[in-house]
């Protein structure tokens, strides 16, 4: 059988992360978890475009105080968003004179970018590198759907993209916690053209990604103290703990949702959940390295899913593949 995981023997270790994020995110059940909120969701910014690139450049410069590092230490930025051609990342970190990657893989671009980073750290060519990812919950809206202003009608099964950016600090020299191994997404189309269902459009890729995972390596859910994936929502995560059922994997015991914890569903009108890069990127940033750092878990599954569609592909009425990338983080290095 081809070998598909990736295992890094020089795990890199998350030595900072820093998150940022706007009012509906503040006032969820992780809000004082994490370092920096605005209650206007301006950042002190005159357009919503401008907002989001403020917040990557704010969490930037967090994580790099956190981890007492100056910006010259890093080798590199791996960097995205929802806006087209990545503009949020490309102007927020204009200012910082490092080799830049932009990235895209939709509300999968945290996980893009762990895994790229782990790669070059992992094979030595880089010592330290930087990830981040952000979205707005209005420069997404307008740019897929309508402007907030014009009120239409969510569903049921529409998600709340989060307003928020996340900047980890991957090094050599280790960290809280490690990136130990990946395994990169294939896109997968199950033929769904609801825009307002983005949950049932990546599920069936974070199936396909999960079976893979536990097939090659042997390992069963119950090994984990944890499987997050990022984020499906409610829908997509009913749909993953019923289908991974059938294929013979109970995930009931460890599973949840990036989309389902950042917001508390019974009181704030987010319908499904929470989606968007910033998603599943300020969660991990916050929640999933405040359990490691206190010692709570020790391994974790993170799957980092996305649609990969774009406003032209929507017009035209196609469907929207999905994806889903794969990250185990450790308390320990492991090979």
């Amino acid at each position: 059988m081809k070998r598909e995981i990736l295992s890094f023997p020089n795990a890199p270790g998350i030595l900072a992360a820093a998150s940022v994020v706007g009012k509906h995110e503040s006032e969820g059940p992780l809000g004082a978890l994490f370092d920096l909120h605005d209650s206007t969701d301006r950042f002190g910014k005159e357009t919503w475009e401008q907002s989001e690139s403020e917040m990557q450049r704010i969490s930037f410069n967090l994580a790099l105080t956190k981890a007492n590092l100056r910006e010259e230490e890093l080798n590199c930025i791996f960097a995205g968003d929802l806006m087209n051609q990545c503009t949020a990342s490309a102007y927020g970190l204009l200012d910082f004179d490092l080799p830049y990657f932009g990235l895209y893989g939709a509300c999968s671009t945290a996980a893009e970018g762990l895994i790229l980073a782990s790669s070059m750290i992992s094979t030595g060519l880089y010592d330290k590198a930087s990830v981040t990812a952000s979205s707005h919950n209005c420069t997404a809206e307008r740019q897929f759907r309508s402007p907030i202003e014009y009120g239409g009608q969510r569903t049921p099964t529409s998600q709340w993209t989060v307003t928020g950016a996340a900047t980890f600090l991957l090094s050599a020299g280790g960290g809280d916690a490690y990136l130990t191994q990946a395994l990169p997404g294939r896109a997968v189309d199950y033929g769904i053209t609801d825009l307002s269902n983005m949950g049932a459009a990546m599920a069936p890729a974070a199936i396909d990604t999960l079976t893979r995972f536990f097939r090659e390596s042997g390992m069963t859910p119950s090994r984990f103290d944890l499987i997050l994936t990022g984020d499906l929502g409610f829908e997509g995560y009913s749909i993953v703990l019923e289908l991974m059922k059938k294929e013979g994997y109970d995930l009931s015991e460890n599973y949840t949702d990036c989309g389902l914890l950042i917001y508390d569903r019974t009181v704030q009108d987010v319908h499904a959940g929470g989606s968007g890069c910033g998603c599943s990127a300020v969660v991990i940033a916050s929640y999933l390295t405040d359990l490691f750092r206190k010692g709570e878990i020790r391994d974790v599954l993170f799957l980092g899913t996305g649609a990969l569609m774009s406003p032209l592909t929507v017009r035209q009425g196609l469907s929207i593949p999905g994806i889903a990338h794969l990250v185990r983080i450790t308390k320990e290095r492991m090979f």
